[in-house]
């Protein structure tokens, strides 16, 4: 019935109350005394809740979903339901932007000789060892020595 109401309340500029009541089969009486009826509890704590969810996700730069936005609530002693903050979180239009998970990145942008090639394209060698030719730039910065470790490590096994 609320809805009705507010529908009523939105739309009274471009339409007649007493119109839009009989078109939407609800009292006048009934839509006036919904207009000075108090706020109900709920109401009330919603829009308490909004700020605090507002403040948390931008606290976490934007990031955080309604599951850890409600794990933060239920943390500082806040009673909500995770369907509560979700509800909120679409009214209040925050969306969370997950950070993009890292790719390695084989080629590069612009002129393809940019990169050496040390070894002329010749791949032949003389003897075991001689040219080593590999990519790592698929490796994160720092896991380089220690993939080299673990291979060389099980090479050894060999």
């Amino acid at each position: 019935m609320s809805a009705k109401y507010e529908l009523i309340d939105a739309e009274k500029a471009t339409h007649a109350i007493v119109d839009m009541c009989i078109w939407l089969r609800v009292s006048r009486s009934g839509f006036y005394e919904w207009r000075t009826r108090p706020m109900s509890a709920t109401a009330e704590r919603r829009e308490r809740l909004k700020p605090v969810i507002e403040a948390v996700f931008a606290a976490n730069h934007e990031t955080y979903g309604y599951r850890r936005i409600h794990a933060v609530l239920a943390r500082s002693g806040e009673e909500v339901s995770p369907e509560l903050v979700r509800q909120l979180m679409r009214e209040l239009g925050l969306q969370p932007v997950q950070p993009r998970s890292w790719r390695p990145v084989t080629t590069q942008v612009g002129e393809p000789n940019a990169i050496p090639d040390l070894v002329c394209r010749d791949f032949t060698a003389d003897r075991p060892g001689m040219k080593l030719v590999g990519d790592i730039t698929y490796i994160p910065p720092g896991m380089a020595f220690f993939t080299w470790q673990r291979s060389s490590t099980a090479i050894r096994k060999w």
